[in-house]
């Protein structure tokens, strides 16, 4: 029986301003790094036929930047715990805005491929220290709440973000939401700088000298491994479905380009409410039961959503918004229980690690998703989108008994007894 007292007490626990504003500013953050990501997905349906490319080419592309974060995030691991996280994270924030600059200059296929690279490079690893903050300022029993307003920014990104990137890449060219990318990441940069104190409290704890004997002794214990196995397939529904959805819904649903934007703004809004709310219910209820929730709803859903045919838009509208609130679910739920996995002193190497086997991940679902689904011809419909589905609905009923086991593990550590 989870010792529901204890929970009740810690979702009223108030938050100081300080702490208001480091989930805030991650938040922020986090936006533009998704917004980066997310992009790519509405522009599907313009990239294709403007640069001339396939759908599997667009699939490499998509997978470009997240192999590349998984490189990256994997060797910038046995470095996590070595320094202050806020040196850390700026660091690597000022090569993502500089990557994404390069995304909005760029004139061809393989140039941009190349900047796709470059930006993930540095994207990649800013979300696992983030975590790492996260998981280093805020317990356990109030860190769903924390991740309900930061996993906000998946959700702001639709509300605020594609609608404008829609606008700005029809109204001007593609090109253009990159450079409000980067505008953005620009400002939060700059705040961040000047106001997130240093976090360093992970290095008293710190045995490890060598980077790569940290990173080995993180990467092969045995319980954290588990976690890594979860991640392995935590990502794999939305990498798979997300960067054709666009595409998908001009071609096979028969929704105008124009209509997308609107699509986009009412179901991020929807998720802009739903993701604190579900943050609290995963402190008040439990975090396993919260991805038990998420997960059926999303098997459900995502069988419904491929097997779309032509219909009106409001429809289209209700189904993601159910889509959305199960996906919201399972990640902040997850990304609560998985930041509960690690001791201090490894919670940097292992965030790098779990961020990389995530994006490696997610990047080999794109790039098989790429190759299931078939265009016969410009503007004719997906072929095989159904099949991408019954995969990504597969991978999150997997995903139900890997993550049974972590939350086992980490209420063992906690001494909090479930049923």
């Amino acid at each position: 029986m989870i010792l529901r007292g204890m929970l009740l007490d810690n979702s009223k626990h108030v938050f100081s301003p300080y702490e208001k504003f480091v989930v805030a500013i991650l938040a922020l953050l986090q936006f533009t790094v998704v917004l980066d990501f997310m992009v790519l997905s509405p522009l599907g349906a313009i990239l294709m036929p403007g640069l001339g490319i396939s759908t599997s080419q667009f699939g490499l592309v998509v997978s470009a930047y997240a192999f590349s974060a998984g490189a990256s995030g994997l060797c910038a691991a046995g470095f996590a715990d070595k320094f202050d996280r806020k040196k850390m994270l700026l660091f690597f924030y000022v090569g993502f805005v500089c990557g994404t600059i390069f995304c909005g200059m760029v004139n061809s296929y393989m140039l941009l491929l190349c900047a796709r690279v470059v930006t993930g490079i540095f994207g990649g690893v800013i979300g696992s220290i983030s975590f790492a903050i996260i998981t280093d300022t805020f317990s356990m029993q109030v860190r769903g709440r924390v991740m309900g307003v930061v996993q906000m920014a998946f959700a702001a990104s639709q509300v605020l973000g594609i609608p404008v990137g829609l606008y700005l890449a029809t109204h001007f060219n593609w090109h253009a939401p990159f450079m409000m990318i980067a505008a953005i990441a620009l400002l939060v940069g700059v705040v961040i700088a000047l106001k997130l104190k240093p976090v360093t409290d992970h290095l008293k704890g710190r045995l490890d000298k060598n980077a790569f004997v940290h990173l080995w002794h993180t990467a092969s214990n045995p319980l954290y491994i588990r976690g890594f196995g979860a991640t392995m397939l935590l990502a794999t529904g939305g990498f798979m479905i997300m960067p054709f959805s666009t595409a998908f819904l001009v071609n096979n649903v028969l929704i105008p380009e124009t209509r997308l934007s609107e699509i986009f703004f009412i179901t991020g809004v929807a998720s802009m409410f739903a993701g604190p709310y579900l943050g609290k219910q995963a402190d008040t209820y439990g975090k396993y039961r919260l991805f038990v929730f998420g997960s059926v709803l999303s098997i459900i859903m995502v069988i419904i959503y491929t097997h779309l045919g032509p219909n009106p838009v409001w429809v289209v509208i209700l189904t993601n918004i159910v889509l959305y609130t199960g996906i919201s679910s399972r990640m902040i739920s997850s990304s609560a229980l998985i930041s509960g996995v690690p001791e201090m002193k490894d919670r940097g190497a292992y965030m790098g690690v779990n961020s990389s086997i995530q994006q490696v991940s997610g990047g080999i679902a794109s790039f098989v998703a790429g190759l299931i689904i078939y265009q016969p011809a410009k503007n004719a419909p997906l072929q095989h989108f159904d099949t991408v589905g019954y995969v990504a609905a597969c991978s999150m009923l997997i995903t139900l008994g890997m993550m049974f086991v972590i939350n086992r593990q980490v209420s063992e550590k906690l001494h909090v007894v479930h049923v």
